[in-house]
């Protein structure tokens, strides 16, 4: 009785060590929702959580390939930058006459060929992610300027909006969430691949030891990160009636904080893309909160500063102790 009272206990430390973030995140949403519908019961409204879920979606997307990208250690900076330049190819491609299918293919591929390109900088040059992404942000943003002067692209196909689309109810961007977090959750928990990953941003050195070809996991990371910002980019492009030939805003430090605060360690080595994506719907549900309790928006931009900067001193607390 005794070694089953300690094996259950034993079960629920590791449990708590390796998903405390996750529970925590989960519930502060629900902490969230409850609270805030007692302010405001329009918080609530199908309209709002429709916003709140669907249309924040892709942020998540975006956030499980940076969330893979940061456990190896490395970060791009350029992905707001990147999911500027395939909308803007995205629905070109749709307007000019190419199927739908060629439209939603080109971000994927392109995001992916960017990305794979980055990677082999960073793995065989040796030089940092954050600066090698830097650059890529100026020449991507500058590209995207000079071309399109900013103009926005109209009269896309009426097949081409998948964002809009729904399946038994549900918003076609929140399946995509909940499939792909359960997807890669998968794969980086039950695959040499996915554990591979770790113990590339975890321990380098013992991960070439076993075997781990570190820069050709690194450039594999870059390369997958890429296409889940191609996929973050259908579901930005596809969700309104036009798109801007612009960069979204601050989106590169929402994906960035959607890794982190999810959990995952800005050091590399630890987290989870459930985090991630419970993170995105903390902030989108903080956001609208604000609203509609009469705070101004501005406010989420110091709140999100604020979680980072905790969520880093507990991890490098963490890191220590793991030390010690």
């Amino acid at each position: 009785m005794n070694n089953q009272y300690e094996n259950n206990n034993k079960f629920f430390s590791r449990f708590l060590i390796n998903y405390g973030q996750e529970l925590v995140l989960l519930a502060s949403i629900i902490i969230l929702f409850v609270v805030v519908s007692q302010v405001n019961h329009r918080f609530l409204g199908g309209n709002n959580l429709n916003t709140i879920f669907a249309g924040n979606a892709y942020i998540g997307v975006a956030a499980i390939g940076m969330s893979i990208l940061i456990i190896t250690g490395n970060i791009d900076v350029s992905v707001g930058a990147l999911i500027g330049v395939l909308a803007t190819i995205c629905g070109t491609l749709a307007v000019s006459g190419y199927p739908i299918w060629v439209a939603w293919t080109a971000p994927i591929l392109v995001g992916i060929a960017v990305n794979s390109l980055v990677g082999i900088i960073v793995a065989y040059a040796g030089i940092p992610s954050i600066v090698v992404t830097l650059g890529m942000m100026s020449i991507l943003r500058g590209g995207l300027i000079s071309v399109t002067g900013g103009d926005w692209i109209t009269d896309m196909p009426e097949g081409f909006f998948l964002a809009q689309q729904d399946f038994m109810g549900i918003r076609v961007p929140l399946l995509a969430l909940i499939f792909f977090t359960i997807l890669m959750f998968y794969i980086m928990s039950n695959t040499t691949w996915g554990r591979s990953l770790y113990a590339i941003g975890g321990n380098p050195e013992a991960a070439r030891t076993s075997g781990i070809d570190l820069k050709k996991g690194v450039v594999i990371a870059f390369a997958v990160h890429g296409m889940f910002v191609g996929l973050s980019t259908i579901l930005f492009a596809t969700q309104l009636n036009i798109i801007q030939s612009t960069v979204p805003p601050n989106l590169e430090l929402t994906v960035i904080t959607a890794s982190v605060i999810g959990g995952v360690s800005i050091m590399g080595g630890t987290g989870t893309v459930i985090g991630s994506s419970l993170a995105t719907i903390l902030f989108a549900a903080i956001g609208s909160s604000l609203i509609f309790i009469g705070v101004s928006a501005y406010w989420l931009r110091a709140i999100m500063g604020i979680l980072i900067l905790c969520t880093v001193l507990a991890d490098m607390a963490r890191r220590r102790r793991v030390v010690t």
